[in-house]
């Protein structure tokens, strides 16, 4: 386990890192039990994120090592009338929490979020993960209580395509 004085850094990812960012994925799908629903490849992600560039991947390392990772990307608030920064997915691994690498991280993508221009900064969190809640909050997040999740996937999602046609 690493120490609290022991040095961690923070990078933009690069292509070259679909496989390292792969394996944070599937380790946080793991932690949230979701394996099954990562599809995600290598492939998939350099397409995405790099050559379409429809996201921004902050990595922390130590000593070289990926340990942690934020994904996101710009959403767009009607009532705001702007461009708005959505992280999807903050990420550190079990051994290396408690050490301000999650905090880094999404001081990171803070900054990206001010440097664009957006007023806010949004993301959802599973309610069972009562550790990343308090973490949030103690930054001064706060849980939208009137919001509801939704998501439209798989035959549902076709169905009303093709009802659209």
């Amino acid at each position: 386990m690493p120490s609290k004085k022991h040095a961690f850094s923070l990078r933009k990812a690069t292509q070259d890192d679909c496989a390292t960012l792969l394996y944070l994925i599937k380790a946080l799908a793991e932690y949230e039990r979701m394996t099954d629903a990562v599809i995600a490849t290598e492939d998939s992600l350099k397409e995405a994120i790099f050559k379409r560039q429809r996201a921004t991947v902050f990595l922390a390392e130590i000593q070289g090592k990926a340990v942690g990772f934020a994904l996101c990307f710009f959403s767009f608030s009607t009532f705001v009338g702007q461009e708005t920064m959505y992280l999807e997915d903050l990420y550190v691994l079990p051994t290396y929490r408690g050490h301000g690498i999650g905090k880094a991280l999404l001081k990171a993508v803070a900054k990206e979020a001010a440097m664009h221009g957006s007023p806010r900064l949004d993301w959802v969190c599973l309610n069972w993960n009562k550790s990343a809640i308090a973490f949030y909050e103690s930054l001064g997040a706060n849980a939208l209580e009137d919001w509801q999740l939704f998501r439209l996937e798989g035959p549902a999602l076709k169905n009303l395509v093709k009802d659209a046609s």
